[in-house]
């Protein structure tokens, strides 16, 4: 986790660099705000991210002379054929048009979601692919 803190603590940096400079040059409140606190949410991660890399020991990641079969095999398991995440991405899209044009939009694109993440949730309940 040494790479990621280190990272994010670079970002840290960054984002106060740029927010002092934006804040010399423009003078809006609102962009510097936006830029703080962008580099404080990084400061946040970084802090985070070095405290528990510091508990928990090096990863495979973290090593230059690692092998990939050091690495945890089960990272859990990916479907390979659904396509429920493309109407669950429709369903969220008509909810963001809907906030923007009309309310029943909104109404459409939630029961979109719905439908589909039922579907996404039981697909391996029924049909071919049941277990």
């Amino acid at each position: 986790m040494k790479a990621e803190g280190l990272l994010f603590a670079i970002g840290t940096v960054f984002f106060g660099i740029v927010a002092i400079a934006y804040w010399i040059l423009s003078h809006d409140p609102v962009g510097v705000v936006a830029l703080a606190l962008t580099g404080g949410l990084c400061f946040l991660i970084s802090f985070f991210m070095l405290y528990a890399g510091r508990r928990v020991g090096y990863r495979p990641e973290d090593r230059s002379d690692a092998e990939i079969s050091d690495a945890d095999p089960d990272y859990g398991f990916f479907s390979p054929h659904s396509w429920w995440p493309l109407p669950v991405g429709v369903g969220s899209a008509l909810i963001a048009i809907g906030f923007v044009f009309a309310v029943w939009v909104v109404v459409l694109g939630l029961g979109v979601l719905f439908v589909s993440l039922v579907g996404f949730v039981y697909e391996y309940y029924r049909g071919a692919w049941a277990e």
